[in-house]
C-alpha cells in the first residue's frame, strides 16, 4: 500500500501511536511447540518524507518466537519503535528506503519476510520524484505535474 502524508509531519501534535488489538496470549491457545510462521508478512509500501511508518508483521509460534529487523541486509539495533507488532519508522528520510526484513526466532526455527519501502521527496513545487534503495542500488523515478 501506499501511505503519503502531505506537508510536514511536524503539523501534527500529539501522540502518532495507535492501539493494536490485543487478543490475550495468542500463544497460549498453542499448546504443542511450533517453530515460527508468519501470520501477517510485511508489505512493499511507499511514504512521504517526515511521515511516519509502521512496518507490521504477526507471528505465531511457541515458545513465542523473538524478532530481529534488518534495512538492506544490516541488523538494525533493538530499540523502543520494535515490538511484536511490527517496526516505526519516525520522520523518513531518503535513506530509510530500501529492503527490511523480520527474521523471527524461537528454539524450533526460524522463519522471515521482506518488502521495500520507497520514499517519496514531496518538496515544494509540481516536481516530486520517487527513490528507492535497494542492494545499495538506487533507482530514482521523477514525475512532473502539468500546470
Amino acid at each position: 500500500g501506499i501511505c503519503i502524508c502531505p506537508g510536514s509531519s511536524r503539523s501534527l501534535e500529539g501522540p502518532k501511536v495507535t492501539e493494536d488489538h490485543i487478543f490475550p496470549d495468542a500463544d497460549a491457545a498453542m499448546e504443542e511447540p511450533a517453530p515460527p510462521v508468519f501470520i501477517r508478512k510485511l508489505r512493499k509500501a511507499a511514504v512521504g518524507t517526515s511521515c511516519d511508518i509502521r512496518l507490521r508483521v504477526s507471528v505465531a509460534g511457541y515458545p513465542k518466537p523473538s524478532l530481529a529487523w534488518y534495512h538492506n541486509d544490516e541488523p538494525l539495533p533493538p530499540s523502543e519503535a520494535q515490538d511484536s507488532g511490527g517496526l516505526w519508522i519516525r520522520d523518513c528520510r531518503m535513506s530509510d528506503a530500501g529492503l527490511y526484513t523480520c527474521a523471527a526466532t524461537n528454539e524450533l526455527g526460524e522463519a522471515s519476510c521482506s518488502a521495500v519501502l520507497a520514499i517519496m521527496d514531496l518538496g515544494e513545487g509540481n516536481h516530486k520524484q520517487l527513490k528507492l534503495s535497494l542492494n545499495r542500488k538506487t533507482f530514482s523515478f521523477h514525475s512532473i505535474s502539468k500546470p
